[in-house]
């Protein structure tokens, strides 16, 4: 997930977090991202990139020049990075994606980032509680709910048969019985 301080960086609210430079792949400058949404395929379809580094000093745009996939990452080389040097330096950082350049999902369909702010509620009823954001790992993407209490807050997994609706302001769950307990 994105750098907590990276929610500080000016203009960086138009873009959409697609995943994080994890190692410099050749002697060419290529890189190896790791995709936060676990579908690698994804980030074929963008012809330029925002890269944002830990210290988020400067956010810096690159062109793609070449894009593959391998196993569950990507490797890309980017216009301006042409040895392992150039590329060692962005290890760690966030890549971005404009969200103009997202392609509209299907009716049924959603991405992460149009959850956030909705409310999270049970098929029962209760109000969980404000969905901040999502973390990704290898199992399942996890909801971020801050709930009601300001020292509540849960991780939900994000998975479809605990999906139950997907409305304009809220999202309703149906989960296992103690699965809110376990997790505050």
């Amino acid at each position: 997930m994105p750098n907590a301080s990276h929610k500080d960086v000016e203009g960086l609210e138009d873009f959409v977090p697609l995943g994080k430079i994890t190692k410099a792949h050749s002697i060419r400058g290529e890189i190896k991202v790791f995709p936060f949404s676990g579908s690698p395929e994804t980030m074929l379809h963008y012809s330029e990139l925002l890269l944002v580094s830990d210290d988020c000093v400067t956010p810096t745009t690159y062109r793609i020049e070449r894009a593959r996939v391998q196993k569950n990452a990507v490797l890309l080389q980017l216009k301006g990075c042409s040895d392992r040097n150039a590329a060692e330096k962005l290890v760690g950082s966030q890549v971005y994606v404009h969200k103009n350049a997202l392609p509209e999902p299907n009716p049924d369909e959603f991405y992460l980032r149009d959850l956030e702010g909705k409310l999270l509620k049970t098929i029962e009823g209760r109000a969980v509680g404000r969905i901040t954001g999502f973390l990704a790992n290898s199992a399942q993407d996890l909801l971020c709910v801050q709930g009601e209490q300001e020292d509540e807050e849960y991780l939900i997994p994000l998975i479809p048969e605990f999906l139950h609706a997907v409305d304009e302001d809220e999202v309703t769950v149906s989960l296992p019985p103690g699965l809110l307990e376990i997790n505050s």
